[in-house]
């Protein structure tokens, strides 16, 4: 009786065991299974995203972006996870159990990734093998190798609103440290731009009680004021000289210049619009600056340059071009209504317009690009505008150059000959030559990234 008594507790000890390492190991096999199931998913949607840039031929990031060393990567996703931009399209993605950049064209330089990167696969480029990109030469204090002139902002590469800020501000603190008591010079500072970087380094300078000028060619907000209307404002938090924190999720360009505005206005700053800079030349008898524009003349200690990117507008060099029908552009697509408008150019700006434009009662709209394939724009935007043209509201003319501009139409050169068109309006989306002269003749160092730190 004891011995079969003891059998059944040893068998009952068995079976209870197995039970309980049942109920512990269903979870595991259930997690397990949920994440191989996961990650299966995310990988055809990584392919696939890379498979639909490589045909559209959008494979050369914009601006500053990641350069992911598979060697190193152990494909903990941690960088797609904390991209910013992942929601509204796949930049990051993963393939192999490795992160891959499978969306290039719409990386905006967040620099996320390389933080969120727990084994340092990543890291941030400008360029690639294919395309380059001339960036001056700026030390990690914000300050170029000319002493006393500091960059700021998208002309150091870094497009994004947030980053511009947070150069300005950093930027800023460089310049207290090398400003010092007693020198010759009129003014601590001037800055050559109200862009976001611009707009910073003001509150920051009236924070700080320094003597400063801020000249504005334009208007407040700088690349943002070119935006088209009602275009959305990627931000994310930030803090403002003065104004302290601010919570941005999705506002349009208005409400970013309004409450841009609005700051400018409380804090009773002072920008010096429509003043361009011509010169910038060594101070005499002493340091600093003499800076020269279509206003006058300052003379400073130290420059800070925050003037973007964008430059002059690149013209098309055709006959006509000079004539009034022709803006570089877009303010408000309400004033082409009932209109034949062109827009010329591949990238977001021109995608944007022509969008925006075809929407309007009465107009037809034509996008003249000279390559084959959209590879500067972001995918939304190639996607609206291939809805468009299915719906017959846009015509999309690849592989096209325009040839001559004239007071009712437009020539333009096709792959199979020429074709004139009728025309009331016409928008040069090209882009902007760099203002490389400019800082090449102040003496500062520009060089071409290709795929470089």
């Amino acid at each position: 009786m004891l011995s079969t008594f003891l059998s059944c507790l040893v068998v009952g000890n068995f079976v209870s065991g197995s039970y309980f390492n049942l109920l512990y190991l269903i979870p595991v096999l259930l997690i397990t299974f949920w994440y191989m199931r996961r990650h299966a998913r995310l990988e055809r949607r990584s392919i696939a995203a890379l498979k639909a840039a490589t045909e559209a031929g959008m494979l050369e990031p914009p601006t500053l972006h990641p350069e992911i060393d598979p060697t190193i990567c152990i494909g903990c996703k941690s960088c797609v996870s904390a991209c910013p931009e992942q929601d509204a399209h796949a930049v990051l993605g993963m393939i192999g159990k490795k992160a891959w950049l499978v969306g290039p064209s719409d990386c905006i330089g967040h620099g996320a990734c390389k933080t969120a990167c727990p084994v340092g696969a990543i890291k941030l480029v400008f360029g690639t093998a294919k395309r380059g990109v001339d960036i001056p030469v700026v030390q990690p204090n914000f300050e170029t190798d000319i002493p006393g002139i500091f960059i700021a902002g998208e002309l150091g590469g870094r497009g994004l609103i947030r980053n511009a800020i947070e150069q300005g501000k950093q930027a800023m603190q460089s310049i207290s440290k090398l400003l010092k008591p007693g020198h010759n010079n009129d003014l601590d500072l001037i800055i050559v731009g109200a862009g976001p970087a611009g707009f910073t380094a003001t509150l920051a300078a009236k924070l700080g009680n320094m003597k400063s000028v801020t000249v504005e060619q334009e208007s407040l907000g700088g690349t943002v004021a070119h935006f088209p209307r009602r275009k959305l404002v990627m931000t994310q938090p930030a803090e403002l000289p003065i104004v302290g924190k601010v919570r941005f999720k999705e506002v349009q360009k208005e409400d970013l210049i309004d409450f841009w505005q609005g700051v400018e206005k409380k804090t009773g700053v002072k920008i010096n619009y429509n003043e361009r800079v011509e010169t910038v030349v060594p101070a005499t008898g002493g340091t600093g600056y003499q800076v020269k524009t279509n206003q006058g003349e300052y003379n400073a200690r130290a420059i800070l340059l925050a003037i973007g990117r964008r430059g002059t507008p690149r013209q098309l060099g055709v006959p006509g071009e000079n004539t009034t029908k022709v803006s570089y552009r877009l303010i408000d697509p309400e004033q082409y209504q009932n209109q034949h408008v062109l827009i010329v150019g591949g990238g977001d700006s021109a995608l944007e317009a022509a969008t925006s434009i075809a929407k309007e009662q009465g107009t037809v709209v034509t996008l003249s690009y000279r390559s084959a394939a959209f590879s500067r724009a972001k995918q939304k935007n190639c996607e609206k505008l291939e809805a468009l043209e299915s719906a017959g509201k846009v015509r999309v003319l690849l592989s096209s150059n325009v040839k001559q501009i004239d007071p009712e139409s437009v020539t333009i050169a096709l792959e199979d000959g020429m074709e004139t068109i009728q025309n009331d309006e016409v928008i040069v989306s090209a882009g902007g030559i760099l203002p490389t002269k400019f800082l090449q003749d102040i003496g500062i160092n520009v060089v071409t990234k290709w795929g470089d730190e």
